[in-house]
């Protein structure tokens, strides 16, 4: 019997270890209590995983909430679901597609229209490591779904936040912007190998320089802006990354990350406390890493690269400043425009007063 009880030890110890370990990765639950009756919230990609159960939490708060998702039959399915769950009636699902500029602006227009106020907008939607594709505009999809799709329907949206403030917007992030790039001279994986994974992490780190300009620009307007890295999270966002398709990972490692990753309801903790929570309430341009605040990596930082993004993500969007263009130029045409913008020129505008203060993979 003996002879049991050292691997029997062993397996306890790696188990209870790895236990208390997810634990710790996963941040634990929103503390908060606060209601949000009255209140309207706008989540994109709300038919699954983070931000469904976003938009669950949000609606037993009281939210009136608008379920921005692509594939109308599963968003219609979810909004049904959460009313039933929550027995909140306002609960509502509306046709968005990032991947297409005139679906976005035809998406924003319909919440200007119908919407009185909009409180908090949640940019929770994303793509990773998918295989090489263009958006229906031309945009590498990543880039054009994770960043630019939620750039201009941020930009669309401002004047309704600006309207409802103190409002938030809430941009999901990723550790993965420490990998990231900004290859200004190729945005669009026109002149290089396209490599998925760095497609992704240029994305993200897109995602962070976008809300710490953003933060600039809407000083003083009572709209604060953040971006948070949800953690790791069972979700469908990573079914393009090979993990587990082979037996041994599926067998082996299998169980060991399943100890270690969070379930959707978990991985919406974050999210919920910064839509919600009194710590945050004016807190502008900062990124948090699950419900902590960390320090993105240093070209997150990089305030001329912020600018410079910001810049060319105006143009590719088809926005001049604060104004909605008919339509939007070619995707190819712009990005050769753009690449070939003086830094020098670029950086030296002045955008405004200085800041004052993915599964997430």
């Amino acid at each position: 019997m003996s002879k049991y009880i050292l691997p029997v030890s062993v397996f306890g110890t790696v188990f209870g270890s790895a236990v208390l370990l997810k634990n710790y990765v996963t941040g634990g639950r929103c503390q908060s209590k606060a209601t949000i009756k009255g209140k309207t919230v706008v989540i994109t990609g709300a038919n699954t995983g983070i931000g469904k159960e976003t938009a669950r939490e949000l609606a037993q708060r009281g939210g009136r909430i608008i379920m921005g998702c692509r594939d109308m039959e599963k968003c219609e399915a979810a909004a049904k679901e959460i009313r039933g769950k929550t027995l909140n009636p306002h609960v509502y699902a509306r046709c968005l597609d990032l991947a297409s500029m005139k679906s976005i602006r035809e998406f924003s227009e319909r919440i200007k229209q119908e919407e009185k106020r909009v409180d908090v907008l949640i940019n929770n939607a994303g793509v990773m490591r998918c295989p090489a594709s263009k958006t229906e505009d031309g945009f590498e999809m990543q880039f054009g779904v994770n960043h630019l799709g939620h750039f201009l329907l941020t930009n669309l949206l401002l004047d309704k936040l600006k309207e409802s403030a103190p409002s938030r917007v809430i941009n999901l992030a990723s550790l993965a912007h420490i990998i990231g790039k900004m290859d200004f001279e190729d945005l669009n994986w026109e002149k290089k190998k396209f490599d998925t994974k760095q497609a992704y992490c240029q994305s993200k780190l897109a995602n962070v320089l976008f809300t710490r300009e953003l933060a600039k620009r809407l000083q003083g307007t009572g709209v604060t802006v953040n971006a948070v890295h949800p953690g790791v999270v069972a979700t469908d966002l990573g079914r393009h990354t090979g993990l587990h398709q082979s037996q041994f990972s599926s067998s082996v490692l299998g169980p060991f990350f399943s100890l270690l990753v969070k379930s959707p309801a978990l991985g919406a903790q974050p999210s919920l406390y910064l839509a919600v929570s009194e710590e945050v309430e004016g807190v502008t341009g900062r990124y948090y890493d699950v419900m902590t605040e960390k320090e993105p990596a240093p070209q997150a930082l990089d305030e001329e690269a912020a600018c410079r993004l910001w810049e060319v993500s105006i143009i590719l969007v088809g926005l001049e400043e604060g104004q909605p263009a008919k339509s939007n130029p070619p995707a190819a045409e712009v990005l050769s425009k753009t690449a070939l913008t003086d830094p020098e020129q670029t950086h030296g505008q002045n955008p405004g007063p200085a800041v004052t203060s993915t599964v997430g993979l």
